[in-house]
């Protein structure tokens, strides 16, 4: 599987030479991170902007749909079942961080054609779909997620992908 792209030193140069002021990257990027302080998941927080001709459209984190209970207050069923990290998605409470966003945005009525994902996470195969017919032309991501087919499928698609450090 081919490496993703890493974060352009031209960013760190730009951010030490204005002062400390950070670049877009990381300025959207340090939100998402903020946005996923706000998960209920119990195995991993995630977090989801989504941005377009640099203004926020969207966020999402991860957790159960509204009104439902939080895994933060009845467990979690893939603990409990003991699946592993990237396998059997449907047996989860919760809906991805990606997932939210792209909701969040058709529910306010916002087109996110062209737009970027800044993402704490490598999106998992099933968002990656959904990023795909979305239509969201770039993706910013800080750790990995155990979904080989996903990355793949966005290369395919001509989705950039660029690993922050």
């Amino acid at each position: 599987m081919e490496e993703p792209a890493n974060r352009n030193p031209q960013i760190d140069a730009a951010e030490k030479k204005s002062g400390g002021r950070p670049s877009w990257e990381t300025y959207f990027m340090d939100i998402a991170l903020l946005v996923a302080s706000r998960s209920t998941c119990l195995r991993r927080s995630v977090g989801a902007v989504i941005v377009k001709d640099k203004r926020i459209l969207a966020t999402g984190y991860n957790g159960a749909p509204s009104g439902l209970a939080h895994c933060l207050d009845i467990g979690c069923l893939r603990e409990q079942l003991n699946v592993a990290s990237g396998q059997r998605h449907e047996l989860c409470r919760g809906i991805h961080a990606e997932q939210n966003a792209i909701i969040q945005a058709a529910c306010h009525g916002f087109s996110i054609k062209n737009a970027i994902l800044y993402c704490t996470n490598l999106p998992c195969v099933i968002c990656t779909k959904m990023i795909i017919n979305a239509g969201i032309c770039r993706i910013f991501y800080q750790e990995g997620y155990a979904d080989e087919l996903s990355l793949s499928m966005l290369r395919e698609a001509g989705v950039e992908v660029i690993q922050t450090i």
